[in-house]
């Protein structure tokens, strides 16, 4: 039995299965619709389809991070059986689970002064956090040890990249992000704008780009540009979305051709409920592992 156990929150986005077959125990965020709560609990209670069509039906869902308690409740049992915890948050730089998470490992730590507790901030989000997991999961069942891991992870989450598309302008004018006059020009005109995480693990905008087909050329020109070994990366590579399959086969697409050593490899996943809440639907996301991110 490995003596530590690896966990993270549902906004890691990748599929129930995937975090039930690598053994990785996950807390759920919340977020609420109206009067109703709901667990982002990777689409069980609410699909995916049924979540985005509420939004494009008016519905405004306001999120919540896991608090303390939550990770009490997700780590003291493991703690009892005698293993250690090593947990990775959403990034800091959109959400303060972080602090929620080091709360709970405190409180922990002075009631089982003999375990190890880690918390790592991602400074990701969505399926590029959740390529991070599966790093992180490949390195635990190879029999590396909780420090290892934890430095690995530490050293190398900057070179985790996370490029973002929108084609829909609908949420980031609900969200305060763009004003009501750029949501009218950006939408006449089909702007789609391009945004990436920064090495504080911010969403910034990079790019206006006009027509999706252009972005996505844009998207896997960023790869391109970033990836380790070019075009001749061979890493581990995930694109997400929130309700645009299509457009997240395009890009599939268009990256298989241009880097042949993924073709067959890339996984597709959809945008979670706490995400997808402040992105809303029509956002395509591309996370690969590139140079390091230093703004």
């Amino acid at each position: 039995m490995n003596q530590f156990i690896l966990t993270c929150c549902s906004t890691a986005d990748r599929p129930r299965e995937f975090f039930q077959e690598r053994n990785i125990p996950y807390a759920c965020f919340h977020y609420r619709i109206g009067e109703e709560d709901f667990l982002d609990d990777l689409g069980q209670t609410v699909s995916f389809a049924q979540f985005y069509e509420n939004i494009k039906n008016g519905a405004r869902p306001v999120t919540s991070q896991v608090n303390s308690s939550e990770f009490i409740a997700l780590w003291e049992p493991f703690i009892l059986e005698g293993r250690d915890i090593l947990h990775v948050t959403l990034s800091s730089g959109i959400s303060g689970v972080y602090n929620s998470a080091n709360i709970a490992a405190r409180e922990l730590a002075e009631r089982y002064p003999e375990r190890r507790i880690y918390v790592v901030d991602s400074l990701g989000a969505s399926s590029g956090y959740g390529l991070l997991m599966e790093y992180m999961a490949d390195m635990r069942d190879e029999g590396k040890s909780i420090e290892e891991v934890y430095q690995w992870a530490e050293n190398n989450k900057l070179y985790m990249h996370h490029w973002f598309f929108s084609t829909d302008l609908t949420s980031y004018l609900r969200g305060g992000r763009i004003s009501a006059s750029s949501a009218v020009i950006g939408t006449a005109l089909s702007i789609c704008p391009l945004l990436n995480m920064d090495d504080l693990g911010r969403l910034i905008p990079r790019k206006k780009i006009r027509t999706k087909r252009k972005v996505i050329l844009e998207i896997v020109n960023m790869m391109e540009e970033h990836a380790q070994a070019g075009r001749e990366y061979s890493g581990k590579c995930a694109i997400c979305h929130s309700a645009c399959h299509e457009d997240a086969e395009q890009v599939r697409n268009v990256i298989e051709n241009k880097f042949p050593q993924l073709k067959g490899k890339i996984s597709i996943n959809s945008i979670g409920t706490v995400i997808g809440s402040h992105t809303g639907p029509g956002t395509v996301a591309l996370f690969f592992m590139g140079d390091k991110r230093v703004i």
